[in-house]
């Protein structure tokens, strides 16, 4: 018996959360990924200690959502897998445009493009096909996909946009090896204009250090 995979197309929808108010006295306005095992309300946690009048938070959903143990209690989710990585990627693009569109985010605003862990492929490959002018990106603890060019972030530099990679000492991800390989890559792609910050932890989100990036 032959088994043939097939494919549709349907309509989706999904949720996204926020964090504080977006008037006429923001200042900046961060689209941050969260990464694998999170919902994007835990994650917001990290920015509330963030000036609530100057900063305004967009946290998209992952989309894949699954239960964390056996205990079927807490729920997190998950961005991408190995299966269908093309097809999947395709949905969260046109996911994130939405949540984009309905933002619509003032020019005149600081866009800070966070990512960590996971959220770290999302970020780069959804910036890198939007072209997105922004103030900074933050590359918080993860991977860059291997598939992204030099080419795909040229519009960075004409926007002066500040890059900065952090990742700690002891993260259990990313180990002396792989942080040799993550460094090329980076210097590769960024042309040395990324900077690399190195923190005393692990696999973590420091509330301190993401204060000090405004």
């Amino acid at each position: 018996m032959n088994s043939l995979e097939k494919k549709v197309s349907y309509r989706a929808n999904n949720t996204y959360e926020t964090l504080n108010n977006l008037t006429k006295n923001t200042k900046n306005i961060w689209l941050v990924f969260h990464g694998i095992g999170y919902l994007s309300r835990y994650f917001l946690k990290y920015f509330k200690e963030l000036n609530a009048e100057e900063n305004y938070i967009i946290a998209p959903q992952a989309p894949s959502k699954y239960y964390l143990n056996d205990k079927y209690i807490h729920v997190g989710a998950s961005w991408l897998t190995k299966e269908n990585t093309g097809s999947e990627l395709e949905n969260v693009s046109a996911y994130l445009d939405a949540v984009f569109e309905a933002e619509n985010i003032p020019e005149n605003c600081n866009l800070i493009v966070f990512g960590f862990s996971q959220g770290v492929s999302i970020a780069t490959r959804w910036l890198a096909s939007k072209k997105l002018k922004c103030s900074q990106l933050i590359l918080y603890a993860g991977g860059i996909p291997n598939e992204l060019k030099v080419s795909d972030f040229n519009f960075l530099e004409a926007n002066k946009t500040k890059i900065k990679v952090i990742v700690g000492t002891q993260d259990e991800y990313l180990s002396d090896e792989r942080m040799k390989t993550e460094t090329q890559k980076i210097k590769l792609l960024f042309k040395d204009k990324a900077e690399i910050i190195r923190f005393d932890g692990k696999h973590e989100v420091k509330v301190k250090i993401v204060n000090s990036i405004v």
